[in-house]
């Protein structure tokens, strides 16, 4: 029995070749089976099709035509965040080249938890984590798997330079993650703050952390899950600095907007904070994972530090090669920024920013659509790019099941969002290349489906 060629070393190249081939036809022959943004047929018929294709998971024999089988299988069930009538999450369309620069990170290998593993890949981290980080106002950054990760590690951080203890304060409509990162790290309850207008009101913020013993730790949002919305970063700022309360900003949506000549005042503020959640598998265009935790002081990450004699012996350290065991809170973990930096250098900051405008806009035209539609109300003018909207007069149920219909058939994939007591219909605008034609095919498959929902 011959050996299975490896994908890195002399051969590597050559033996990946026919392979890639055989990827590309099953991701192309599978979009053209589903037809659409989403498979047919809901769960049920999903994971049907799946055991089916699948079969024996471990057979005695291999079978040589798995990985056009199973690739098939996933493309034809796939959610396609490139079809512009799959709208309902922070789930981007990644860029070609990113993902190309991420195969050859999977081909290589490295592993970021020791110099040995990844010499140019952790030279590469260092420089383009700091650039980041500057474009943020801060100082150094943390490559992490997304906005939950590096939610989590902030408040790590915060609880460390606070000597072992704060609590959070944040709004109803902060990310989930970040009462839970709470809890993972046996902090306080947090405490948390009605959002009737889906921000942070600097009013009750400022009551709550008259009365409130500290040290305490004030996480803002910049672009929330439910509608986009950006809060009062400035107003914030000055009020943790006037109570001596530390800040954090949750910038995983809104932070892409730095590239924007157009839109980067919207982050004014951002630049105050201790540490910001940056996530470019949102509005960067990278494949998952592509996340980081910006820090304004450096220093603070030293509470990560860890000693391993296999990894960063102290003798090791000592003449010259880098300790990374500090840049993270995992091990073992792959280049992820080798995709970001390919796609920065290939577009520039003037090309990464044109991405976002297109898609701000785009949202703007969406909005303009659904004003001016007597069939459905606009919740708000759309500041990132996410849309609320939902049939006139229509009640939850009826918009629950309008958007379980469309999911159902595999005709859009629309999200949702409680906002003002009411349910709403949530379309994000992440796919640069929307026409207007999309749009007005997305709101009329929603027209569609609430004409034919029972009630």
């Amino acid at each position: 029995m011959s050996l299975p060629p490896l994908a890195s070393g002399p051969s590597g190249p050559d033996a990946l070749r026919p392979l890639l081939a055989t990827v590309l036809d099953a991701l192309a022959a599978g979009g053209a089976e589903r037809g659409g943004p989403l498979p047919a047929g809901g769960p049920e018929a999903v994971a049907e099709r799946v055991a089916d294709a699948l079969g024996d998971v471990l057979p005695d024999t291999g079978d040589p035509d798995a990985l056009r089988t199973l690739v098939h299988l996933l493309a034809a069930g796939a959610a396609d965040p490139a079809d512009p009538l799959c709208a309902a999450h922070l789930h981007c369309p990644p860029l070609a080249v990113a993902t190309a620069a991420d195969l050859a990170a999977s081909a290589l290998n490295p592993s970021l938890d020791s110099w040995d593993q990844a010499p140019a890949a952790s030279a590469l981290e260092a420089a383009v984590a700091r650039t980041l980080a500057r474009t943020a106002g801060l100082a150094d950054a943390l490559v992490t798997t997304g906005g939950t990760e590096a939610n989590q590690l902030a408040l790590l951080l915060a609880r460390e330079a606070r000597g072992g203890g704060v609590r959070l304060v944040c709004g109803a409509s902060a990310h989930h993650s970040l009462p839970r990162a709470a809890w993972l790290l046996g902090l306080p309850d947090p405490v948390v703050l009605p959002t009737p207008n889906g921000t942070l009101d600097p009013a009750a913020l400022d009551e709550a952390l008259t009365a409130l013993p500290g040290p305490l730790l004030v996480a803002a949002t910049a672009g929330t899950t439910d509608a986009g919305l950006i809060d009062p970063l400035p107003e914030i700022a000055g009020l943790c600095t006037a109570h001596g309360a530390r800040l954090h900003i949750d910038a995983a949506y809104g932070g892409g907007l730095l590239f924007s000549d157009r839109h980067r005042d919207k982050l004014a503020g951002l630049e105050a904070a201790h540490t910001v959640t940056l996530d470019l598998h949102k509005l960067g265009w990278q494949p998952v994972a592509a996340g980081l935790l910006a820090v304004a002081r450096p220093h603070e990450l030293a509470a990560l530090h860890q000693r391993a004699d296999y990894l960063n012996a102290d003798d090791d350290t000592e003449a010259g090669l880098p300790d990374l065991l500090g840049r993270s809170l995992r091990t073992t973990r792959r280049p992820d920024i080798l995709k970001i930096a390919v796609t920065l250098k290939t577009l520039g900051r003037g090309g990464l920013g044109a991405l976002v405008d297109q898609v701000c806009a785009h949202a703007r035209e969406f909005a303009a659509m659904i004003r001016e539609h007597p069939g459905f109300e606009l919740y708000d003018r759309p500041v990132i790019s996410t849309v609320l909207f939902r049939p006139a007069g229509a009640d939850d149920d009826t918009v629950a099941a309008v958007r379980r219909a469309l999911l159902h058939e595999g005709r859009a994939v629309l999200g949702r969002a409680r906002l003002d007591g009411r349910l709403w219909l949530k379309a994000t605008v992440l796919n640069p290349h929307t026409r207007p034609d999309d749009l007005s095919q997305l709101l009329k498959l929603a027209e569609l489906a609430e004409g034919n929902t029972p009630g």
